[in-house]
């Protein structure tokens, strides 16, 4: 009788955490409707805005402004957006590895390798190796917006204007799909210029009104935070697509493991009524 009460107590126990899967599902794929909702706005004006400054940068002399400065990457920093939560399958895990590859890759050819992180797994992740974390940005992803976003860029571009920064890179996940995210990694400082074909090469160009610093002054800061914006709002519908595939795979799996352990369990009664009927059985034929 005492294994019958375990596997009840067990069944009982897989009960439990099958219906917080089940919930932890229901809550991320409403996340998600809505962080897909902002990414899907956010993602055209973010993409022309990009090619906009790639073209003016091609366009631009590197003395116009210092965030078009194009120096050999000595000192980089990489700007890496996990989640503060876990229970979102690879997510994390394929976000901190491709960094941490990079990092080794890439050890040799650059003088220091520096780390600004958003979320909590990816500092759990890189404080037990060694690799210098700059900075570490909290309650980012709760809430994603522009005000947010802007620290971060600030942040990133006093740290290429200042500290001696050669080169900043973004490590994030890229929404494809509820199943589906690519972990990519980019350059946002200093700006990349577009390609332009040698035939158009000094035949077009930008009128800059009132002057080419002062629009650069004023698009550039912009453009970067919208970038991260963009990133932000990428990681966040990410993670909830991880997270909503993981907690279905963790219902159905719980719903497997109850149905084998009730199987378990019907066979552990039967054969404990059977064993009762013969010890009965036996009995009578003694007396």
């Amino acid at each position: 009788m005492s294994k019958l009460k375990l596997i009840r107590k067990r069944i009982g126990s897989v009960r439990s955490t099958q219906k917080i899967t089940k919930a932890m599902k229901m809550v991320a794929a409403s996340r998600l409707r809505k962080a897909q909702l902002a990414i899907e706005t956010l993602r055209p004006y973010a993409y022309r805005t990009r090619d906009i400054i790639s073209q003016l940068a091609a366009r631009a002399d590197f003395q116009d402004h210092p965030l078009l400065a194009q120096r050999e990457p000595k000192k980089i920093e990489l700007l890496i957006l996990t989640s503060d939560r876990g229970l979102c399958g690879g997510f994390n895990s394929n976000i901190n590895r491709t960094a941490d590859r990079y990092i080794k890759a890439n050890a040799l050819g650059h003088e220091s390798i520096e780390l600004d992180i958003v979320g909590r797994k990816g500092v759990e992740y890189f404080k037990r190796r060694d690799v210098q974390i700059n900075t570490v940005f909290k309650d980012i992803l709760v809430d994603p917006n522009q005000e947010k976003a802007s620290e971060i860029a600030d942040h990133a571009i006093r740290s290429f204007t200042e500290s001696g920064l050669d080169a900043l890179f973004v490590v994030y996940n890229e929404f494809k799909s509820a199943m589906t995210q690519k972990v990519v990694i980019e350059q946002l400082l200093p700006i990349v210029p577009a390609p332009i074909e040698e035939s158009t090469v000094g035949l077009t160009d930008f009128i800059y009104e009132p002057g080419k610093r002062e629009i650069l002054d004023a698009v550039i800061p912009g453009h970067v935070t919208v970038q991260i914006l963009r990133m932000l709002l990428e990681s966040v519908a990410s993670e909830m697509g991880a997270r909503m595939s993981a907690m279905d795979s963790a219902t159905k799996n719980a719903g497997e493991l109850i149905g084998r352990l009730t199987l378990q369990y019907n066979r552990a009664r039967q054969a404990a009524i059977t064993k009762e009927l013969i010890e009965i059985i036996s009995g009578m034929e003694a007396l």
